[in-house]
């Protein structure tokens, strides 16, 4: 266990708890920084902290642009100063009006969008055209993830001629993002990252050459940014990883060229039940750990005998281990989770913790789904 970790106050921290440690947030971004070369490269997705106190961490390090998925996380990161956000995800329904509404109240921030469609296009552009404001649009590329995007090719181009003629709306570059190159073989991911970028760059030369910019590519998440980061010469990259601040157990023991990234936020919980004798209950359920992993890979239980989780359900965490005698109710475990995003979505508040003891809370504002617009 990181000896961050140790809380000597953990008798008064009510359990379940998630607790982040902001000296090895600040780490984490240093070293983030120092992989992608500048801060200038770095575009992070603000999905997994949620929080105001980090995207303020993150701009007083120079990052001044962001990407979030939803419209609270975008109005969260403009009342934390942000001056560029971008919402990579596709804006539907009244969420246009709101996206309106958002360029209105912060304008301070410049704000952008993704397209993949010609239909969801044009009625963006209609929308914003109609009330007088522009945005910044994104090409979304379907680069292999099949989740959104539009497949590179004829199509893809037509579209964004097309957005570059239209009121209210201005190209501003393309989004490739790879979720599926999760392969720990960094050479692999590398190879996968090289078999799509050729023929992106090709339509990127191809909409320059009709007199339409691609100023940006804004890339890839937290396994793939250590090959992002490393193509210097490609101009415009722009590197959106999200886990990396807080780190988890999934991404931690399974990628060698994300060393140097601690996971910084553990949860604490205790022991409330040994129904048998190679049994622990710990009250770390899965409304307040992710539930999307495999089931043993659920949390990570630090300095604790080997054990085998077997059963998960909304407040208890059920492990067997040889080692469950030398546990009673009331004692306290560490635990880091396997998904570190939707687990900060479960707490509307986290504690904070510094020099071996809690010095504050931090609410993770963004988890709602609206602030005021």
């Amino acid at each position: 266990m990181h000896p961050a970790y140790a809380l000597s106050d953990v008798a008064t921290v009510f359990s379940p708890s998630l607790v982040f440690f902001p000296e090895l947030i600040r780490k984490n971004i240093a070293r983030v920084i120092e992989m992608a070369g500048s801060p200038e490269r770095l575009r992070p997705h603000v999905k997994t902290h949620k929080t105001r106190e980090i995207a303020r961490m993150l701009l007083d390090a120079g990052v001044t642009k962001h990407k979030c998925a939803t419209i609270a996380e975008a109005e969260m990161l403009a009342i934390a100063g942000a001056p560029d956000v971008l919402i990579a995800y596709p804006l539907v329904g009244p969420n246009l009006d709101r996206l309106v509404g958002l360029i209105r109240k912060y304008p301070g921030t410049a704000f952008s969008t993704l397209i993949d469609d010609v239909n969801a296009t044009r009625a963006l552009s209609a929308t914003l055209s109609a009330a007088g404001v522009k945005v910044g649009v994104l090409l979304d590329l379907d680069v292999g993830h099949h989740r959104t995007g539009i497949p590179i090719g004829d199509s893809a181009l037509s579209l964004y001629q097309l957005a570059a003629t239209l009121p209210g709306l201005t190209p501003n570059g393309f989004q490739l993002y790879d979720g599926h190159n999760n392969q720990p073989d960094r050479a692999a991911r590398e190879t996968a990252v090289r078999e799509f970028i050729a023929p992106v760059l090709a339509l990127r030369a191809k909409a320059e050459a009709k007199g339409v910019p691609v100023p940006r590519l804004v890339c890839g998440g937290t396994p793939s940014f250590p090959v992002y980061a490393a193509m210097t010469d490609i101009p415009g990259i722009e590197c959106s990883p999200g886990t990396f601040v807080l780190h988890d157990a999934g991404y931690g023991p399974k990628y060698a060229d994300l060393a140097g990234i601690t996971p910084a936020a553990v949860l604490v919980t205790r022991v409330i039940s040994r129904p048998t004798a190679d049994r622990v209950t710990l009250d770390l359920g899965n409304k307040s750990v992710a539930a999307d992993p495999a089931l043993e890979k659920r949390v990570t239980l630090l300095d604790f005998p080997e054990y085998k989780t077997v059963g998960h359900n909304e407040e208890h965490l059920i492990v067997e281990t040889a080692g469950a005698a030398s546990y009673k109710p009331g004692d306290v475990v560490y635990a880091l989770p396997g998904h570190i995003c939707p687990t900060v979505a479960l707490h509307r508040d986290v504690l904070v913790a510094e020099g071996g003891k809690i010095v504050g809370r931090w609410n993770v504002a963004s988890r709602d789904r609206v602030l005021t617009v």
